[in-house]
């Protein structure tokens, strides 16, 4: 994302007028201008590059689309805007100019692009750059797909929760309360209020959209797509336009709170029939993609209920047989993004494998046979198939997203770069080197770790290292690039960055994620403690007297078990940000509740082999050996792991006597995400390092 900026002109105030009646947004946000000290990558240089959003191919293959998203720090906002380019490579053209955000770009034929702004639905020519109003949803729209004839959309909107009838007369006269009443669980998630619910809904299209005789495809109050991730991957129209997959957990309340069993529903437009043909799995099944002859429908599945991290399996639902079939049974690694190939013959996904995000090819004749299209340090985060080529939006730990090309046949390539709108930035950057090391754990075991060197790196000196304690819990430590976490600003801040894939990161096989579960005091924290010893005794530039720790989430929690387990002063200073530090508040505060049942073995009075364990490794008990300065950071409507937690923990850390800083946002999620809040998050990062470290 980004900073630093250009002044606006008359001309560029006046086109933000085409937002919608009533905006009040009217700077347009410009890619800003930023000249790059000494190679140094800065937050402040994070926040000034473009951040690539949706892409789109046109029918005839020859047009990439996508939203980029350019920062104002003063203004502490961004918008996005819609570009198109040749997907030949050249000149991108700017097909958008407005104060608002535009989003979820779909080419409608070869020269008519239609996208959201705001409340609205529009199409843009491509050629001329005229737009048309399709449609306002009174609701707001979160996104849409059109079926392949052009002649219908499903698109997503909320609606509003209703009191239920026994509590609606509480409220009568009182239109200016905030008091809000509750009766089962599920009332807030991840970072909202639960006061709406998400619908897909089907219109025709005919020269405008006709929302006014739009059908509900969910025939209830169960949020279809899911939340808080859920977006339009989860449903799918057949090729013949015909029908509509849908993913849904039809569940509410405690029930919802209490699994990840959903499933995969079939609507038939013709009669308003819904099938699910999914029944009797009893994980996560979503992302429905139909077969390009309709025959077959394939789809992410999970086995087990209230295991969020199971294994995503590529499952085919054949509706002539009615049989199921898993095409990654023998192998050990989970899938997403689902692509038929223009033929059917294979069914192409990203995998998460040996610390990197791949696409895989699966041979639908022979579930047996499978391949590996792209090979590389990078992460694919997603991908379109155009004919027999892939773009690919991908990233690595030393770049942001842009657009790579492959061809379907590939066969462990790496990708041709497409898009090139950061390169003037970024070819001012020295950016630190990634290295890739295979390191045993205590136990033999062999583990990823990345090693990323300081900036400038100067082998005749020796430099200060963070360990870096990855969320999830199951989360890989891939080439991710994050303006959260960033391992290049860590390195322009002259720090050597240790991010291991320790127990419980995917991508190394189902045993080696599930060891974490019921053992979060155990191996996971064996691996950290290996991993930052190897380096302090193997890499001679590494100073061990000048070692800290920083994790958030799962990560957070590390950091707090670790301060308890630093007898001997391997961590010389900490960070924690939103982690988890009394299990037994965490158990009953956090709203979804299988994740701690399973995580967890259940809720702290079970009384369990499994919770004894689990439990007894709270990091509250350890407090009492917390010898080591801790920097706590928090936010307000983090719901999954709720701001008590952290002032809990600094205020324990004052009370033992400890330096310790708080840093406190009420507005903010789970991550940080306002342009100002994180650079005032990543300031405080190095500042509070530098303090200790240098």
């Amino acid at each position: 994302m980004k900073k630093t900026f250009l002044a606006l002109t008359t001309l560029a105030l006046f086109a933000a007028s085409c937002g919608r009646e009533g905006d009040q947004e009217t700077k347009i946000v410009e890619k800003p201008t930023i000249q790059v000290t000494d190679g140094q990558f800065t937050p402040e240089v994070m926040w000034a590059l473009g951040k690539m959003g949706e892409t789109a191919i046109s029918p005839d293959g020859t047009k990439l689309a996508y939203t980029l998203t350019y920062y104002d720090m003063d203004e502490n906002k961004g918008n996005a805007e819609i570009y198109m380019m040749p997907t030949a490579g050249g000149e991108a053209t700017r097909l958008t100019v407005t104060a608002q955000s535009e989003f979820n770009p779909v080419f409608l034929d070869d020269n008519t692009l239609l996208f959201c702004r705001g409340n609205e639905m529009r199409s843009i020519d491509v050629n001329s750059k005229s737009e048309k109003l399709l449609a306002t949803f009174e609701n707001g729209i979160e996104g849409f797909k059109i079926s392949a004839d052009g002649k219908k959309v499903v698109y997503i909107t909320d609606l509003p929760v209703k009191h239920p009838a026994d509590i609606e007369p509480l409220y009568k006269g009182l239109d200016k309360t905030t008091g809000r009443i509750n009766e089962d669980l599920m009332y807030r998630h991840w970072d909202n209020w639960v006061d709406e619910y998400p619908q897909i809904f089907l219109a025709n299209l005919d020269g405008t959209l006709d929302v006014e005789h739009s059908v509900a495809i969910v025939d209830s109050t169960f949020e279809c797509p899911m939340r808080p991730w859920g977006g339009i991957e989860q449903y799918n129209f057949s090729s013949d336009g015909s029908k509509v997959a849908y993913t849904c957990r039809k569940k509410s309340g405690k029930d919802y709170a209490l699994s990840t069993n959903s499933d995969i529903y079939v609507y038939n437009i013709a009669d308003g029939k819904t099938v699910n043909i999914s029944e009797g799995i009893m994980g996560y099944d979503q992302n429905p993609v139909f077969s390009h002859d309709g025959t077959r429908i394939a789809w992410e599945s999970m086995e087990r209920d209230g295991y969020e991290s199971d294994k995503l399996r590529l499952m085919v639902y054949d509706f002539n047989s009615e049989s199921l079939t898993d095409y990654t049974e023998g192998f050990d690694y989970g899938v997403s993004g689902i692509t038929w190939t223009n033929d059917d013959s294979e069914l192409l996904a990203v995998v998460m494998y040996q610390g990197m995000n791949e696409i895989f090819a699966f041979n639908v004749a022979d579930k047996s046979k499978r391949r590996q299209v792209s090979h590389g340090y990078h992460d694919i985060n997603g991908f379109q198939l155009a004919g027999d080529k892939i773009y690919a939006n991908q990233v690595s730990i030393s770049y942001p997203a842009t657009v790579y090309t492959y061809n379907l046949n590939d066969d462990c390539k790496e990708g041709t770069k497409l898009t090139t709108f950061n390169d003037d930035i970024l070819s001012q950057v020295n950016m630190g080197r990634v290295e890739e090391k295979w390191i045993k754990t205590h136990d033999g075991k062999d583990m990823l770790t990345w090693l990323i060197y300081p900036y400038n790196y100067d082998s005749t000196k020796t430099y200060p290292a963070l360990l870096f304690c990855e969320g999830g819990p199951q989360s890989m430590v891939s080439q991710f690039w994050s303006t959260r976490w960033n391992f290049q600003v860590m390195s322009g801040a002259g720090y050597f960055v240790i991010a291991p894939n320790r127990r419980g990161c995917p991508g190394f096989g189902t045993a080696w994620c599930e060891e974490i579960s019921g053992d979060y005091g155990g191996l996971c924290m064996r691996d950290y403690m290996t991993a930052t010893d190897y380096f302090a005794d193997n890499m001679k530039q590494i100073d061990k007297e000048r070692i800290g720790a920083c994790g958030a989430s799962f990560g957070g929690f590390s950091i707090y078990w670790l301060a308890g387990h630093n007898e001997n002063r391997r961590f010389k200073v900490f960070l924690a940000h939103n982690g988890m530090f009394n299990f037994e508040q965490q158990s009953l505060e956090t709203e979804e509740l299988w994740f701690t049942n399973w995580d967890l073995g259940g809720p702290y009075w079970a009384k369990t082999p499994q919770t004894i364990k689990s439990y007894s490794n709270s990091p509250h008990l350890f407090v009492d050996k917390w010898n080591t300065p801790i920097c706590v950071v928090h936010s307000e409507f983090d719901f999954r792991i709720v701001a008590s937690q952290g002032m809990a923990a600094y205020n324990a850390a004052k009370l033992r006597g400890l330096d310790a800083r708080y840093l406190y946002f009420p507005d903010e999620t789970h991550w940080v995400l306002r342009p100002q809040n994180s650079l005032l998050w990543h300031r405080n990062f190095i500042d509070w390092f530098d303090k200790y470290l240098k």
